[in-house]
């Protein structure tokens, strides 16, 4: 222990260390060097968020010695402090313990401001912990007769002192609330500041948690998480069908609606908002609060989702050049967009990238982060318009490709939604061509003891989306599929699955019962899908062509639809190029996670607004390459590609191989 009147203090795992007069308190000397310690309290030692830990032995290498009498004896504070954060055994209120001698201090990951969360268990990518908005108790003085500053100085006169703060702007809503507040808190408050620019909110007293909200504004299905801004913790998660499905299942019908119904955008805008102010109350009822306790949203959506949030009529988005009202971020109030927040949270809306390209790409964009490696990725967000990222830390290309909604279950004769009772995987015997399947609800599959007994509640209703991948690609697979998706009429004299009709063929999956007519695959719906992954290996073909590659090193699937596909079906049917499968995986919600990171983190929000300054933007829509490429991709799961890496996994049937130049059409068996 140092003899003098000051001592080395040194903190981990930062490293900063500093000589400090014997006496000084922990904290005071952690802010004298910049070290990361959580406190709302202002030092009182009532917030329980600034804990340490004395590190005790031998550090040579910082040429100390380091023990538990290096801070003073618990305080009478410590020892009676029963707080939310209750102080654990072995850790001091850095706010109370003062330094006796030379001491090495440990910040624990929970008492740091900017904190570590893990995003991804798999893979090594945290995320930091760092929201622009902050809680800061101060104690302000009381006016009196020789004091004719106002109560708004007086609060600024505090937040300076004790916090730093200057310059602050207020909000109106704030200064009307501000005389009641201070009175009620007995003129101690806890102040929410935004941006460390402007003061947000005030509540009475010690206010010790913040919340905010992260949306995916999906064109069917909006969801919402609830995160505590302290922890980064999604504390609840809801989601609701989008209501403007009334006014057109896709996008282009969405458009169509508003262009033949003039002020439509207005309705469509009214009905999303009433949506998510559901959700709002929705995910902070199940949290234990109310929806104005939430201080901070931001969104993610397709670029007419995204439109029709902010209120901005999306007609120009219907057809060529596809203009963009705005393709940077926005940041509004939470009232310009009538959500029913707290009255002084803000919005955060992520940038577009282009016409067909939206803030939920920025947001897939921002999660997977394919600019920090050196591999061609490719990023797939699979819904009625698939759009598609292409590149590495050289460059980035990005494109929207048209798919429909048949992946969804729509346009398919026996397609419905994800939903209890849907056939979500299925398998066909190659010698009987005799189908099994299991549907959601269910962990049996169909032809295991007790399935009927276990789908007795809900029956077997239809096939959704991941179901009718596998059924199609099974069907190729088993040979009751020809590679140019013709249902194969030769086979019906094997099987009485195969079924005439008309003058096409189908495959009958389950047959009628007494209150459910039979689920079939059709020509048509063949058809459907055949257009839609043709689409999506078109655009994704552009990107490929453009970059000037021939292979992709990775694919990563988001969205619901990638959330539940099996990836090697996804190829056989030729939804994704030749990749090895081992590097095929979903993404989930990757633009969902893009709004969480942007929630939690300030810096996030600068990486996404300079990423997507580097994307080149490629529109499928006049692109003269893009059909030939169509037409080629109609074929599964190509008509000419290969699939090299697939074969390794999967036995593919024998297929004719055409030429790529269109004077040689003279097919080789592959």
């Amino acid at each position: 222990m140092s003899e003098s009147n000051d001592a080395l203090i040194v903190f981990t795992p930062s490293g900063r260390r500093g000589r400090f007069r014997i006496g000084t308190p922990v904290l005071q000397a952690a802010r004298s060097l910049g070290v990361d310690i959580d406190s709302v309290c202002g030092g009182r030692g009532i917030c329980g968020r600034c804990q340490v830990v004395v590190s005790e032995g031998d550090f040579p290498k910082h040429g100390l010695t380091s023990s538990a009498a290096s801070l003073c004896a618990l305080t009478e504070v410590e020892r009676g402090f029963d707080g939310e954060r209750p102080l654990v055994e072995g850790r001091r209120l850095s706010c109370h313990a003062k330094i006796e001698g030379d001491v090495v201090i440990d910040v624990p990951p929970d008492s740091q401001v900017h904190k570590q969360v893990v995003r991804k268990a798999a893979e090594a990518h945290d995320l930091v912990l760092n929201p622009l908005v902050s809680l800061h108790y101060v104690e302000v003085q009381e006016p009196d007769m020789h004091d004719p500053s106002g109560d708004l100085r007086r609060l600024e006169d505090a937040l300076e002192f004790e916090w730093g703060l200057t310059d602050l702007g207020c909000d109106l809503k704030v200064l009307q609330v501000l005389q009641p507040v201070l009175r009620k808190g007995g003129w101690k408050v806890t102040v929410a500041v935004h941006s460390r620019q402007r003061i947000i909110a005030v509540w009475p007293g010690l206010h010790k948690h913040l919340f905010g909200m992260a949306v995916d504004v999906g064109s069917t299905t909006i969801a919402a998480h609830l995160c505590n801004l302290d922890t980064g913790e999604v504390v609840a998660s809801a989601g609701v069908m989008n209501p403007q499905i009334r006014f057109g299942e896709d996008l282009m019908s969405r458009v169509s609606y508003v262009m033949m119904n003039p002020g439509g955008e207005v309705d469509m805008t009214h009905a999303v908002r009433a949506a998510l102010n559901e959700l709002a109350r929705d995910v902070a009822a199940q949290a234990g609060i109310t929806a104005q306790d939430i201080l901070e949203a931001t969104f993610v959506g397709n670029p007419i989702m995204h439109h029709l949030l902010m209120g901005i009529n999306p007609v120009e988005l219907g057809g060529a050049p596809f203009a963009l009202a705005v393709d940077r971020a926005m940041d509004v109030s939470a009232s310009e967009i009538d959500l029913e927040l707290h009255p002084g949270a803000r919005v955060y809306v992520l940038p577009c990238i282009a016409g067909h390209v939206g803030a939920d790409t920025a947001g897939m964009l921002l999660a997977e982060r394919p600019d920090l490696t050196d591999k061609i990725t490719l990023l797939v967000d699979v819904g009625t318009n698939a759009e598609i990222v292409l590149g590495n830390n050289q460059r980035l290309l990005a494109c929207s490709s048209p798919t429909g909604p048949a992946f969804e279950g729509a346009q398919i004769s026996c397609g419905q939604r994800a939903a209890p009772g849907a056939i979500e995987r299925l398998r066909i015997d190659p010698a009987t061509l005799e189908p099994r399947f299991k549907v959601i609800g269910c962990d049996l599959w169909s032809d295991e003891p007790g399935f009927a007994d276990a789908i007795g509640a809900t029956g077997v209703t239809g096939v959704c989306g991941s179901g009718i991948i596998e059924a199609m690609a099974e069907m190729y697979l088993s040979g009751v599929m020809r590679h140019d998706g013709i249902i194969d009429g030769n086979k019906a004299e094997l099987t009485p699955r195969i079924q005439s009709d008309g003058r096409t063929f189908c495959y009958e999956l389950l047959a009628a019962t007494g209150d459910r007519p039979a689920l079939r695959i059709m020509q048509n719906d063949v058809r459907a899908i055949q257009l839609g992954k043709a689409a999506l290996y078109a655009g994704v073909r552009l990107l490929m062509e453009r970059m000037g590659v021939e292979k992709v090193d990775a694919v990563r699937l988001a969205g619901a639809f990638g959330s539940h596909i099996d990836v090697k079906y996804a190829m056989v049917l030729g939804l994704i190029p030749d990749c090895d499968l081992a590097h095929v995986s979903s993404a989930g919600n990757a633009a969902g996670t893009g709004a969480r990171m942007a929630l939690l983190d300030i810096q996030a929000r600068t990486d996404i607004q300079n990423l997507v300054r580097r994307v080149d933007k490629i529109e499928t829509a006049v692109e003269p390459q893009f059909q030939a490429f169509f037409v080629d991709a109609m074929a599964i799961p190509h008509l000419n590609d290969p699939f090299t890496e697939l074969q390794k996994a999967v036995t593919l049937p024998e297929r004719v191989v055409v030429e790529a130049s269109a004077k040689s059409r003279r097919g080789r068996r592959a």
